[in-house]
């Protein structure tokens, strides 16, 4: 069986939400480990401008690109700058997202509709601006989409960010079995990322409340930052994803736990078991 380094080495990676947490991750693994060329994109400039610079300064090849994803023309400027200046993809990343806490009733339009647009218009935005050119090319290549153990599982006050995600997983397996339809499983590989606690800056950049309970809302952001302080490294889990794609597993999980929410998700639908209240912290290691 190939290693990561044998599938992915050499190749170029587009990682969309790259200034930061499992964005970032993912390229310095990428990028230092496995020597592929990395093109980070994000609307925080400085954040993918330092990565850059950090990546180059351990010897990698990368490109830091302004890009926000709820932009469809922003997405398709990237697909073309990115083949115009680095070649062809072999991993595409659609790993831009946002939060959100708080009751639904209280979450405000505006920060509905912007998580909306990131994290599940942002990754159609990434398939019809770069697929089709991994399709024509002769060698294998990667699609990863960002979903979440969220997408297994339902909590309360922050709903839109689970319902987001288990968007982007219904989306992702559609997508394995359209290019399998279309004739190209052999050489373009769908893969759904399922990270579980993986530190990053999420929590403290989510949406809150304006009106309503916003003690509710706090309190829970307060709680996941507290998971946060255990949460896994995200070198570590870009390792772990590495590692389970080249196996050529589908479900891409960063901790045992993850499989487990899985099972008790599953357990939940077949038996028609009514949804339980989800309070405390879960674990986060395996």
């Amino acid at each position: 069986m190939s290693t990561a380094k044998e599938l992915f080495g050499g190749g170029v990676a587009v990682i969309t939400g790259a200034g930061a947490g499992i964005g970032a991750g993912l390229a310095r693994y990428a990028g230092l480990h496995l020597g592929m060329t990395v093109v980070l994109a994000d609307v925080d400039t400085g954040a993918v401008a330092a990565l850059r610079a950090e990546l180059e300064a351990g010897g990698a090849k990368a490109l830091d690109i302004r890009c926000d994803v709820r932009d469809s023309k922003a997405v398709r400027r990237l697909a073309e700058r990115t083949l115009g200046e680095a070649g062809p993809v072999r991993l595409l990343v659609n790993n831009a997202g946002v939060e959100q806490f708080g009751y639904l009733w209280d979450t405000p339009e505006a920060n509905w509709e912007r998580l909306l647009a990131i994290n599940i218009s942002g990754v159609f935005h990434g398939i019809r601006a770069f697929v089709p050119a991994m399709l024509a090319e002769p060698g294998q290549s990667w699609i990863w989409n960002l979903s979440s153990v969220g997408a297994v599982s339902a909590s309360p006050l922050q709903a839109p960010y689970i319902m987001s995600k288990h968007a982007v997983l219904a989306l992702t397996e559609c997508l394995h079995q359209e290019v399998e339809l279309a004739g190209h499983a052999g050489h373009v590989h769908v893969q759904a990322v399922l990270p579980g606690a993986v530190a990053s800056s999420i929590f403290e950049t989510a949406g809150g409340v304006e009106q309503g309970d916003t003690t509710a809302a706090e309190e829970h952001r307060a709680a996941m930052l507290r998971i946060k302080a255990t949460a896994m490294d995200p070198l570590d889990a870009a390792r772990v994803f590495f590692d389970q794609a080249a196996d050529g597993e589908f479900y891409l999980t960063s901790q045992g736990f993850v499989r487990g929410v899985m099972a008790g998700r599953a357990d939940t639908l077949l038996h028609r078991r009514t949804p339980q209240l989800l309070t405390g912290e879960f674990a986060v290691t395996d």
